[in-house]
């Protein structure tokens, strides 16, 4: 009789563990364009959403308001985006500049080639396996009462 198999150690620990070491290959590929891939994926949701509020960007890119207050400043000071008035005189918008989407598509390029010697690294197959893995298990955390919590570490 074949005993069933049980996971071995902690999920959460091997989870962290490649996020951290997919992370870090990813950072180095974006940092020859002067960015870190938090502040690409800044660019990029702005470029796709913007103009947009500070609340819903912060939103859309799950994250709470000081974590997006912290990543906007050096791509404020940059001029890669800018904050503008808002439809009343209390809000705010935040917009991509010329600046912006030429440092965006130049990072781009750059997360494409990490995107393409991941899936070099890892195999396209299993690259794909991963995704799928991936979302089918938060769609069961989410099904199951489960929801992303704010990000405070972009």
């Amino acid at each position: 009789m074949d005993a069933i198999a049980k996971p071995q150690g902690c999920t959460n620990f091997r989870l962290r563990r490649l996020n951290r070491m997919v992370s870090r290959h990813y950072d180095a590929h974006v940092a020859a364009a002067g960015l870190k891939t938090t502040q690409y994926s800044l660019l990029s949701h702005v470029q796709s959403l913007g103009p947009l509020r500070p609340v819903d960007l912060a939103q859309a890119m799950n994250v709470d308001a000081s974590t997006l207050t912290r990543n906007l400043k050096p791509m404020l000071a940059a001029g890669w985006l800018t904050q503008g008035e808002g439809p009343d005189a209390r809000s705010r918008l935040i917009a991509i500049t010329e600046a912006g989407r030429a440092k965006r598509a130049e990072a781009q390029r750059l997360w494409r080639n990490a995107q393409m010697e991941l899936n070099a690294m890892l195999g396209v197959e299993r690259v794909l396996a991963l995704h799928q893995l991936v979302d089918d298990s938060i769609a069961l955390l989410q099904r199951a009462g489960f929801q992303e919590e704010d990000s405070n570490d972009e």
